[in-house]
């Protein structure tokens, strides 16, 4: 008994500090601005006096199927934990995101993790009131109310101070933002919907890469664009390449540069897939494409109103989408790499991030190595503001 007892208080410590930290970082990084953003680090941090009350009184079961549930529990509780976790990270900190509940698909997740972290916490609770000796129906039943009276309370408190929260930042009325129009009474475009580039944009393209958890390089790449004509420049740092790559097109004229080489003329049909977003609408983001995307719900990122999409993509439609990902991974094939791209819809029915990661195979970049993953996040803003491309210097 004694050492069942201790490893289950390991898995309710392990719960007390999954949910300290995504307490801390709702608590910490939540400030999108709106009136409550205090207490919905507070309230989050409810779920925490819960695992606590599993780690002071576990639930010990002495049958040899009750004791593998209780730590199926909290197993079932880490694992919707840890990965949620982390999607709170990018979402709050990468995607700039100011939603923390978007949709019911992101709220899910967190809704499993508390149920099973109150029912873990709950047998214990019984137990307790009740004492080893009373029947195990009584038990049951008992820890199974307790959960369910703690998972309601701790979930609609949550649920409801982060839902007025961001609406009541959804109403407020807010400066022009750089992602799009901030106010109107219409909601994006459907996920399916028509979607469009903007006539000009600001390109902004992050893009990383690592084999076996090992970083492989990075690419930022920073421009602008008006209609077809874009101008940009990109800092490659990897083990297969180092320096600064640029395209430009202005009409019918086109111009690249490489390391260690000034800006040089060259055809056109060399530099038409480096056209960033536009490159990315019409490989990876077509309408068959988007047929069959997930809706993640509308956030508020810069002030700016936006659905979240998210689609499935092989490694080849992310290459041909994202042609700058060569700089890291060399010609490797990436045809059995799978991975999603998320996308952001605003209010003028145009593109204005993009964001993902694909993963697979990763011997043909490093030899031995198991695993390769390239994520990227790409913004385009500022768009339809008045711009011009002028053509690189000698």
């Amino acid at each position: 008994m004694r050492v069942r007892r201790f490893e289950l208080r390991l898995i309710a410590v392990a719960l007390v500090a999954c949910w300290s930290v995504a307490a801390a970082l709702v608590l910490l990084a939540y400030r999108p601005g709106g009136p409550f953003d205090l207490i919905v680090g507070l309230t989050a941090m409810t779920p925490i006096a819960i695992a606590l009350a599993g780690a002071i009184w576990p639930p010990v079961a002495r049958g040899d199927t009750a004791f593998p549930v209780m730590v199926s529990l909290g197993v079932i509780a880490l694992l919707c934990l840890v990965p949620s976790i982390a999607g709170v990270v990018t979402q709050l900190l990468a995607y700039g995101s100011r939603t923390l509940l978007p949709s019911a698909e992101a709220a899910y997740p967190w809704m499993l993790a508390l149920l099973a972290t109150s029912l873990f916490s709950g047998f214990g609770i019984a137990r307790r009131v009740q004492g080893g000796s009373a029947l195990r129906r009584h038990r049951l039943l008992g820890g199974v109310a307790i959960a369910l009276l703690l998972t309601a309370l701790s979930g609609t408190a949550v649920a409801a101070v982060a839902v007025t929260n961001d609406l009541a930042l959804r109403d407020a009325p807010a400066a022009a933002s750089r992602f799009g129009p901030t106010s109107g009474d219409d909601q994006p475009p459907l996920c399916d919907g028509p979607l469009a580039a903007g006539t000009t944009a600001r390109l902004e393209l992050h893009m990383n890469a690592a084999v076996d958890l090992r970083p492989l390089g990075s690419v930022d790449l920073a421009g602008r664009r008006v209609g077809n004509d874009f101008r940009w420049l990109a800092y490659v740092a990897s083990n297969r390449q180092l320096g600064q790559y640029g395209s430009a097109r202005v009409a019918d004229a086109a111009w690249t540069t490489a390391p260690g080489t000034a800006w040089q003329s060259a055809p056109p049909s060399l530099v038409s897939a480096d056209t960033v977003d536009l490159r990315a609408l019409e490989m990876a983001l077509t309408r068959d494409y988007r047929a069959t995307a997930e809706d993640r719900g509308l956030e508020v990122i810069e002030g700016a109103r936006a659905r979240r999409c998210r689609i499935a993509v092989d490694g080849r439609v992310f290459a041909d989408a994202f042609p700058q990902a060569v700089w890291l991974v060399g010609p490797a094939d990436l045809h059995r790499w799978r991975g999603q791209l998320d996308y952001w819809i605003f209010l003028d029915g145009q593109l204005g991030q993009v964001a993902g990661s694909v993963n697979g195979e990763a011997h043909e970049i490093v030899p031995d190595a198991l695993l390769g993953t390239i994520d990227l996040r790409l913004t385009a803003t500022e768009r339809g503001r008045d711009s011009v491309i002028y053509p690189p210097g000698p």
